[in-house]
C-alpha cells in the first residue's frame, strides 16, 4: 500500500488538499497527517488531530508522496520540516506544495533546479535562497520532475498534476478532476454517466 503524508500547519487551507486526499484514499493510498504540533485548526475552523509529529529525530522516509497544504503559518521557520523536505527533494521523492507552502520552499532554496509557480513571484524578492527566478512560470500549477507547485486558487490543477506525478496518465488524472471542474452534467456529456 502506498502512503502519502499531508503536512498541515495551524491555519491550514482545508480546501487545498481535500480533492487530492479523497482521490488518493479511493485509490487505496494510506493517508496520514503530519505537523509540528499535535492539533491544528484550519482556516475553515476544522480542528485536526495530527497522526504524526515531525521531529528532527523522526526521519519519516516511508512516504511515497509528501503534500504541503498552504495556509497562514508558512511564513515562520520550521527546521524539522526543512530537514524533511531537503531529504525528500534530494532523493527525488515526490513532493507537492500549494499556496503558502510554495513560499516556504522558495525562502529555503528548495525550488532550485525546478520549473515552478506560486502565488506571486514578487513576494519572494527578499528571499536570499531563491536563486532561480527565471524558472518561475505564470501558471496555476506546474509539474517538473518530482515537484508540483501551485498557487492558492489552483486546488483542482494541483490535484491533477499531483496525480500525474505519481503515475496516473494525463487522461486519467484529467477525468478524475473533471467531475469537479466541469460539474456532474457537463462531465456526463463529455465522458458518459459514471453511475450507469
Amino acid at each position: 500500500m502506498k502512503k502519502v503524508g499531508f503536512i498541515l500547519l495551524d491555519q491550514y487551507a482545508d480546501w487545498e488538499g481535500s480533492y487530492l486526499s479523497s482521490m488518493l484514499a479511493q485509490e487505496g493510498w494510506a493517508i496520514s497527517t503530519l505537523s509540528i504540533q499535535e492539533k491544528v485548526t484550519s482556516i475553515g475552523g476544522f480542528t485536526t488531530q495530527v497522526d504524526t509529529l515531525i521531529t528532527k529525530e523522526n526521519p519519516m522516509n516511508d512516504f511515497d508522496l509528501l503534500v504541503l497544504i498552504g495556509g497562514n503559518s508558512w511564513h515562520l521557520d520550521y527546521p524539522e520540516i526543512t530537514q524533511l523536505l531537503t531529504r525528500y527533494i534530494a532523493h527525488k521523492k515526490p513532493v507537492a506544495a500549494i499556496c503558502g507552502a510554495v513560499d516556504y520552499l522558495a525562502r529555503n532554496g528548495l525550488l532550485t533546479h525546478f520549473n515552478h509557480t506560486g502565488n506571486a513571484q514578487f513576494f519572494w524578492n527578499d528571499f536570499e535562497n531563491y536563486l532561480n527566478k527565471e524558472q518561475f512560470l505564470e501558471q496555476q500549477a506546474v509539474l517538473d520532475k518530482t515537484l508540483v507547485t501551485a498557487n492558492g486558487t489552483a486546488a483542482l490543477d494541483f490535484t491533477e498534476l499531483t496525480l500525474e506525478m505519481i503515475g496516473f496518465t494525463q487522461e486519467e488524472a484529467q477525468k478524475k478532476v473533471d467531475m469537479f471542474r466541469l460539474g456532474y452534467y457537463a462531465f456526463c456529456e463529455k465522458y458518459g454517466n459514471p453511475y450507469l
